[in-house]
């Protein structure tokens, strides 16, 4: 059976990757279905768009890459992940509608260039960077971001002893203003490993280690040698504060100096080496918090997509017209635990909820709706009721500490969760020499 899987698989690959004339066939090299991912396929051209992206990307940084072997194995190795967690977000509903991916494009030209979205299309086009392919990248990659946070956020729990213990700690440290910049390079154990393939690992770790206090660019070991998921960034895990570090890692980094490295040091997935790129003082930073509602109506084998944004665009016409109150409605029709509250979420910090609905209520007005949009949970109804900014001041020192540890926490079970997923998926890897 899992052979005639393959070569349905390999030929719908490679029926997809082409169509032409008889004769431009025989002219034409069809692409190759290079792995199959339970029931999906990653493309040879597929890998070979990630690589050149990855190229462009080190060319604008200066940054200087390993050998295009090392970098296909890791592009491969990412595409394995995108495939399955995209499968997964098919399974969970989870969806990213055209208006989403639009504000999500024109966030990051602003953000990143201060751009227009026509300005940003524009760079990319004089950039060799066709938009509508990177347009749909930047949705794959919004799926399996909601798809990653769903599913690793069910694995994590956190002790009201935790916070408070964290919150006591916070308030004795003296370094609790300094900010590391990060990069971090794992050299993981194989599935199964026996006691010569962790002896194996432990000598790649060292030869690695030796590599790196020789003056070896970090940045490109890590793109070469790393199992982690930020490989293809270079190991760049960004600015990290040392209470939202594993608390192995904040041990060997607190009050170190720039450029030191430490490892390898083993943990369940394998040995990780870790490199300060820099430090600075911790930003002083204001907390934005929203006061929002919602109607929250969950798509079902007898409720589609379609219907429930449907009943949804309904009760925003009526509440509109005067016909209807949201809290009425809320009561009446919203699934979820703040249904009996009318759908009064209270005050909230906007990172705290899923990336569609923060994005949702970002630019929105006080009072004003949202049209109804699409999250990891279900179709919404919003309305943004109250925004303030407060200071970082002690009253919300155990919000803090709460995001603090669940950062600390979702970084390592993140890793964990992708390798579990692997380990249960269906992956062939075609020799297509």
């Amino acid at each position: 059976m899992k052979t005639i899987i393959r070569l349905a698989l390999i030929i719908s690959g490679l029926t997809c990757a082409s169509v032409a004339t008889l004769s431009q066939a025989k002219e034409q090299k069809l692409d190759n279905v290079v792995a199959i991912v339970n029931t999906g396929v990653v493309l040879e051209s597929e890998i070979n768009e990630l690589i050149n992206n990855v190229k462009k990307q080190a060319l604008a940084e200066n940054q200087s890459l390993p050998s295009d072997a090392a970098l296909r194995t890791q592009a491969l190795d990412k595409l394995i992940n995108d495939t399955l967690m995209l499968e997964m977000g098919e399974r969970m509903g989870v969806q990213i509608s055209d208006a989403q991916l639009d504000q999500t494009i024109a966030s990051i030209a602003k953000d990143n260039a201060g751009l227009s979205i026509e300005q940003f299309r524009q760079k990319l086009v004089n950039d060799g960077i066709n938009f509508e392919s990177y347009r749909e990248g930047i949705r794959k990659e919004m799926i399996t971001g909601e798809v990653r946070r769903a599913s690793v956020r069910r694995r994590i729990n956190i002790s009201p002893q935790e916070i408070d213990n964290l919150v006591k700690l916070m308030n004795q440290q003296t370094n609790a203003d300094v900010e590391y910049h990060l990069g971090h390079i794992l050299i993981a154990f194989p599935e199964d490993a026996t006691q010569e393939d962790l002896n194996a690992t432990k000598e790649r770790a060292d030869k690695v280690m030796d590599l790196l206090n020789n003056g070896s660019d970090f940045k490109k070991i890590a793109i070469a040698s790393s199992g982690a998921t930020t490989a293809l960034e270079g190991g760049d895990i960004g600015w990290r504060g040392i209470n939202e570090m594993p608390t192995l890692f904040a041990d060997l980094v607190d009050g170190n100096n720039k450029g030191e490295i430490f490892g390898p040091i083993r943990t369940g997935l394998g040995y990780n080496i870790i490199k300060i790129f820099d430090i600075r003082g911790k930003k002083t930073v204001e907390i934005t918090e929203v006061k929002s509602r919602h109607i929250l109506i969950k798509p079902s084998i007898i409720l589609s997509e379609e219907k429930a944004e449907q009943t949804l665009k309904d009760f925003l016409a009526q509440i509109k017209a005067g016909e209807a109150d949201f809290d009425t409605l809320a009561r009446e029709h919203s699934e979820g635990p703040t249904a009996s509250r009318g759908g009064d979420l209270g005050w909230a910090d906007p990172n705290s909820y899923d990336p569609a609905f923060k994005n949702a209520l970002k630019d929105l007005a006080v009072d004003a709706y949202h049209a109804p949009f699409r999250s990891s949970f279900g179709w919404h109804l919003v309305q943004l009721t109250g925004r303030r900014t407060l200071d970082a001041t002690k009253e919300s020192d155990s919000n803090r500490a709460y995001q603090l540890i669940y950062n600390r926490k979702f970084g390592i079970e993140s890793q964990r969760w992708i390798k579990e997923t692997r380990d249960e998926a269906y992956i062939e890897i075609l020799d297509n020499e």
